[in-house]
């Protein structure tokens, strides 16, 4: 009797998890946003990581071998650092932060734009209401997932710039703006876009044109990132103290001692016996006080603006 062998069944595989429904018709309807706003934090992690890696080489040999004098002339190594395109890593090290002040706003403007009006001028929106989508559900739908994408983007963000702040902040020139900078990074960068993205929905709910939606977000967005920039508790540029810092050098022997302001002079530095410098930004007690009333402010608006939204939203969708 022949031996028969039989074929083992074919696994049929799982298909991959994927998202469905509303959010399935968000991701797809915006997808080109998706890809610009996942290519911005690639990029910008990617810059936060040089930064923290080969970027700060040169500089940190200078500080070790030359103290404060050695930052001082790393910063000033091309001429100035009176903008952020000279190339230095003092200048470099602010870069980050002003993108994420761009992204709260082309955040808004996308929102008022592209998200909300845009959708509601064309019709689309009203054509999901009547396939058994609620226009709350809709709008659900329309901020959450952003709101999801966004909240992890920045916040990815944020946790790179407060390693860069702790393994390299001591490489920033004195004055202001690492203060400013130190106080700019946590909760609330987190939480401004979230804002950005309210102020957007309120302005597309109520205009229903793209383009002046798109404009009246925009301006909004700027005069919130103005008064932030500008106000108590919100960390301004004008009322701030510089942060405290504290250097040293060291000797041979491994005592520290103040540093002796000898600069590029050897001779000096080998006269006191000193073989290296440390320096460092100290913390600042009014740090997280201020963070966490900023935060609260920023949520707090938001809540209040989507509030305001669903509210337009249920007037003007009334039968």
């Amino acid at each position: 009797m022949s031996a028969t062998t039989l074929a083992a069944p074919a696994r049929r595989a799982l298909p991959l998890p994927r998202p469905r429904g509303l959010v399935w018709t968000v991701l797809r309807l915006h997808r080109t946003a998706l890809w610009i706003w996942t290519g911005f934090v690639v990029l910008t992690a990617g810059l936060l990581l040089w930064l923290y890696g080969p970027g700060a080489g040169s500089t940190q040999e200078k500080l070790d071998t030359l103290g404060y004098s050695g930052v001082h002339e790393a910063a000033w190594s091309s001429g100035t650092t009176s903008t952020y395109l000279s190339g230095t890593y003092n200048d470099l090290f602010y870069a980050p932060s002003s993108l994420l002040d761009l992204a709260s706003f082309a955040v808004a403007v996308f929102a008022g734009g592209a998200l909300i009006a845009r959708e509601l001028e064309t019709g689309t929106a009203q054509l999901a209401w009547t396939q058994s989508v609620t226009p709350a559900r809709w709008l659900a739908a329309k901020l959450a997932v952003p709101a999801l994408i966004v909240t992890a983007g920045t916040t990815l963000l944020v946790v790179l710039y407060e390693l860069l702040w702790s393994a390299h902040g001591n490489l920033l020139m004195a004055g202001i703006g690492p203060r400013a900078l130190r106080f700019s990074l946590g909760p609330a960068t987190v939480a401004a876009p979230l804002l950005g993205l309210a102020v957007g929905a309120v302005a597309g709910l109520v205009l229903r044109r793209t383009l002046p939606a798109l404009a009246v977000a925009g301006v909004a967005q700027f005069l919130v990132n103005a008064f932030r920039a500008n106000s108590w508790p919100f960390q301004g540029h004008y009322q701030q103290p510089e942060l405290s810092v504290r250097s040293r050098a060291i000797t041979s022997t491994g005592a520290e001692i103040r540093d002796p302001g000898c600069y590029s002079d050897r001779a000096c530095l080998d006269r006191h016996d000193v073989v290296r410098f440390t320096r460092e930004y100290l913390p600042s007690p009014d740090y997280w006080p201020r963070q966490l009333l900023e935060t609260g402010v920023l949520l707090a608006a938001t809540a209040v603006l989507v509030a305001v939204a669903f509210g337009v939203l249920k007037r003007r969708s009334a039968p």
